[in-house]
């Protein structure tokens, strides 16, 4: 049963006239997806138990006129004014069909410098993301979900501080994850202390920019609202299964799929709490789910009627897909781990390595019997593989929501809440898993009927205004040490759970390294240069407090909370 929130969010944007609930929509995607009726029923039956998901876009659009089913978009942006406004009009038309979009605008002159057709001034990058979002704005009007970009722009480009700051009123540029493109080179620099080092000059007003004034910028912002995140450009290419098609120098909304001009990705991710039964991982399971899911996403590349004719030749050049996870959370407190812990962390690299390690050996088999992808010759792939990318981890905000559990790899972000303006509508929620546990804690310590029912109430309302039970000294420290919120996990074990990911995911990692609400700027510098020496791709750090515009808050801290995307699921 769907709680009250998710049915909602249901019939709010996912149901089509005739359906009346989430099996409707099963039977609809599988039936689309599957080949004949045995494939359709396998998938039906592993969306209908929510042990497996596909992105949003699937699940809105799979059997319809629209049929577009890819949820990650990466279109490319010229130097040129019509290079410009082509790529405005290619998102546009992207977006119409639920799509997210990224662009990198590093190509874009610098603001005063002159921009073809000869005649003008470029009023530069920062300008024509105005543009941009101003599009996503008016397709939003007819749409059914919020329309998602990333901009993103060299560290290196002189116009890099007006990016920076470009997100500094919170009304701006709503539809728009801003990150910057930061180099190894760059990096080790600034790890070194040669903040004196110039990254560039402006060629319009001779300004230069040193490493420490963008850093210092990019710091300062983080400590602001959250923006900009960090790409790191060396990384992303290190982990380029086709090289010889060129350079990837561009994300998804989100950040989790790096993504050549033009390709797309068709998402889907694993509910991990499903596969524990009785204290251990069913790894037997798990592989069964792997397996039928690469099938599923392979067959939705060929199922998909894509926006641009660009988008379709690129992506059946590679066929990408992203399997990834969500209810990690969830999953390692059935173990009885706690998320911060060492072997939490040890638990999640190997059920990420299995998951891997089966969705390539299921690509090969397809390779044998349908092809290998046809950009496979000068790949670093080995052997043929059906798919020149297998796995990515999404921030699943809104099929997480269906599957009743936590979204991606986050921690639970409070075990009680209220979640404000979703869709129209607020709603109070507690965590089903915490639920249950609490009531056993509460019977364990002796406390019965009334007094047990008080107790179990001012927990809920403490965990409400508070975001964290590790302040009730009555609970037992077992219980409160299980149940860590995200609030009470310091940014170092955040990494160091979104390393263990990306160690054995093909892609990259959407996750909120999320901070307390008196975190310092130095404490954010050592996270950007960890995030770096742990060879992540990308680093997204957002302090409780620094915004308003959020989906749950907590009486204690003004705008605390968190933004949960429902792009790039």
């Amino acid at each position: 049963m769907m709680d009250n929130m998710a049915g909602h969010i249901l019939k709010s944007r996912y149901l089509l006239p005739g359906e009346r609930d989430f099996t409707d929509i099963c039977h609809r995607v599988a039936g689309w997806i599957g080949r004949d009726d045995a494939e359709s029923g396998a998938f039906f039956r592993i969306m209908e138990t929510r042990e497996f998901l596909p992105n949003s876009p699937i699940l809105m659009n799979a059997g319809t006129p629209c049929n577009q089913l890819a949820a990650c978009f990466v279109i490319p942006v010229g130097d040129t004014i019509a290079g410009i406004f082509e790529a405005v009009k290619e998102g546009a038309v992207i977006q119409m069909t639920g799509g997210g979009t990224g662009y990198n605008f590093s190509e874009i002159p610098p603001e005063g410098t002159p921009i073809d057709p000869g005649g003008m001034n470029s009023p530069g990058p920062v300008a024509f993301l105005s543009v941009f979002d101003t599009a996503s704005e008016v397709i939003l009007q007819g749409g059914r979900r919020r329309g998602a970009n990333m901009g993103i722009l060299d560290i290196r480009h002189p116009d890099i501080l007006a990016f920076i700051n470009a997100k500094e009123r919170e009304e701006r540029l709503t539809h728009f994850n801003l990150s910057v493109r930061v180099p190894d080179l760059v990096m080790k620099a600034y790890a070194d202390g040669e903040t004196d080092q110039v990254l560039s000059t402006h060629p319009a007003t001779g300004r230069e920019y040193t490493i420490g004034d963008v850093f210092d910028a990019i710091i300062n912002g983080i400590h602001r609202n959250g923006e900009p995140g960090l790409l790191f450009s060396d990384a992303i290419n290190r982990g380029n299964r086709t090289p010889h098609l060129g350079e990837i120098t561009a994300t998804n909304p989100c950040g989790e799929e790096p993504l050549l001009p033009y390709e797309a990705c068709i998402l889907g991710s694993i509910n991990c709490a499903r596969f524990v039964k009785k204290g251990t991982v069913d790894w037997k399971h798990l592989e069964t789910i792997v397996r039928l899911a690469v099938r599923f996403l392979d067959q939705a590349i060929d199922r998909t009627t894509y926006a641009l004719p660009e988008n379709e030749e690129a992506m059946k050049r590679t066929r990408k897909i992203g399997l990834g996870v969500m209810g990690l959370h969830d999953a390692l407190i059935l173990l009885g781990l706690p998320y911060d812990s060492s072997a939490a962390r040890e638990c999640a690299e190997e059920m990420m390595a299995f998951i891997t390690q089966t969705a390539v050996d299921e690509s090969e088999r397809l390779a044998e019997s349908l092809g290998a992808f046809p950009a496979w010759e000068g790949s670093v792939w080995k052997k043929p593989v059906r798919n020149a990318t297998l796995t990515t981890i999404a921030p699943t905000g809104t099929i997480s929501l269906f599957a009743g559990c936590s979204p991606g790899i986050e921690p639970v972000y409070s075990f009680a809440y209220t979640r404000q303006n979703t869709v129209g509508a607020d709603f109070e929620l507690i965590h089903p898993i915490f639920s249950d546990r609490l009531d056993e804690e509460i019977a364990r310590l002796g406390y019965s009927d009334d007094e047990a029912l008080s107790r179990r109430n001012r927990v809920i309302d403490e965990i409400r205004r508070r975001g964290s039970l590790q302040h009730i000294g009555w609970l037992s420290f077992e219980f409160r040490r299980l149940f860590v919120s995200a609030l009470d996990i310091s940014w170092k074990d955040h990494l160091l759970m979104q390393a263990a990911f990306q160690r054995h995911t093909h892609a990259s990692i959407a996750k909120t390294i999320n901070l307390p609400p008196n975190t310092t700027r130095k404490a954010i510098r050592d996270a950007i240069l960890s995030a770096w020496t742990l060879s992540l791709k990308g680093i997204t750090l957002y302090r409780s407090g620094s915004r308003t515009g959020i989906v749950y808050s907590f009486p204690w801290c003004r705008g605390c909370g968190s933004e949960m995307p429902d792009e790039g699921d």
